[in-house]
């Protein structure tokens, strides 16, 4: 029986009994009481939809997903669920998977977009249905409650003046090529943005790709079209948007007989490019530190679940859709040879025995990682 039942059985027993004001207080009190307990109970037993874009990059499945879980459940004792699906790129899927999560009656959704315009209207019938969303890394548009990302065009800024630093006196001796990540990804843009405030007018660009679905393999077949077009010995560095594109790059230089490699940036701070970078294949990439991000994300959610206002806030931002949206912005850090020890070792992201393995151990010794 629920409490509005029990104050109603409370009121007509008093009715029917002479019941002193007293005793009726008294029953008022306890089903006050029971309310509150009621409340908290469910306050803690929160069920988090929990959607994740793409199992492309190695980060949302090693790193957000169960930084995410760690945190709902410290923040709840326990008693949060987090129910999970990631989309494998698929817009159409993520839009299914919104679905699903309202059917299943979560209280709140954590919801990283394959396409932020694409999710705009699933965010819609969340709202609609009573759930709040938290808008994770990528900025989706419809009536999100909340968003929490990296500063996406200092990461542009950051990887530009990095590519810079490697070329020194040579960033006009040749050309370089710029290999943007996917158009359906609001970040892509920002990070487009942020490189090109950096490198235009102090670089020449020969070729400049958007990659669709950030997929490796199209990196790759766009470098080999670039080396093609602009010449193997003409081209001196090259601009990538994450880690994952890096690696079908470095792949498509190899392939053509690029020797020495240019300088290449990444970001996201995978393994296989902190081990590039160790190797010297990859200049740099960006090192994202993912648990504050997780972790302000599972603590919006858990208010938000609540009734409150997202905690932690420090921001706001607009989108195309949505004016004013609570954010929480984490900075970022440029990854190189001399920083790997003190930034992806020392916050427990990777172990040196995982980044030196015996492909690397020699040129681990070199940088004294050990």
């Amino acid at each position: 029986m629920n409490t509005r039942m029990r104050r109603a059985a409370v009121a007509v027993a008093a009715g029917a009994m002479a019941v002193s004001l007293a005793a009726c207080g008294s029953a008022k009190e306890a089903g006050d009481k029971t309310k509150e307990s009621s409340g908290a109970a469910k306050g803690d037993a929160i069920k988090v939809g929990l959607l994740l874009p793409e199992n492309q990059t190695a980060r949302y499945e090693k790193f957000d997903k169960p930084l995410i879980e760690k945190k709902v459940a410290e923040l709840t004792g326990g008693k949060g669920e987090v129910v999970y699906a990631n989309a494998k790129q698929d817009a159409t899927t993520q839009n299914s998977q919104v679905d699903t999560m309202i059917t299943n009656k979560v209280d709140v959704l954590i919801i990283d977009a394959v396409d932020s315009k694409a999710i705009a209207g699933s965010v819609k019938k969340a709202k609609d249905a009573g759930i709040p969303v938290v808008s994770y890394d990528r900025l989706a548009e419809g009536p999100i409650d909340a968003y929490t990302s990296f500063d996406n065009e200092e990461v542009g800024k950051v990887q530009g003046k990095a590519l810079l630093e490697a070329l020194g006196d040579k960033a006009k001796d040749g050309q370089i090529v710029m290999m943007n990540g996917s158009v359906t990804d609001p970040n892509a843009k920002l990070f487009k943005s942020g490189a090109h405030s950096e490198l235009d007018g102090k670089v020449n660009v020969g070729k400049e790709y958007d990659t669709v679905e950030w997929k490796p393999e199209n990196a790759n077949t766009n470098m080999a079209a670039a080396l093609s077009a602009l010449g193997k010995d003409k081209i001196v560095g090259v601009y990538s948007a994450n880690d994952g594109m890096a690696g079908g790059i470095i792949t498509a230089l190899k392939a053509a007989g690029v020797n020495p490699l240019p300088p290449v940036t990444g970001q996201d701070a995978e393994l296989a490019g902190v081990q590039r970078i160790v190797a010297g294949e990859q200049f740099m990439s960006v090192y994202k530190p993912y648990a504050p991000e997780a972790e302000a994300a599972a603590k919006m959610a858990v208010a938000l679940a609540k009734g409150g206002k997202p905690e932690g806030t420090t921001s706001t931002v607009d989108s195309p859709t949505t004016k004013g949206v609570p954010s929480v912005l984490i900075p970022v850090v440029s990854l190189t040879k001399g920083n790997i020890k003190d930034t992806v070792v020392k916050d427990g992201v990777y172990t040196v025995d995982e980044i030196c393995t015996d492909k690397y151990a020699a040129a681990c010794a070199a940088l004294g990682l050990k």
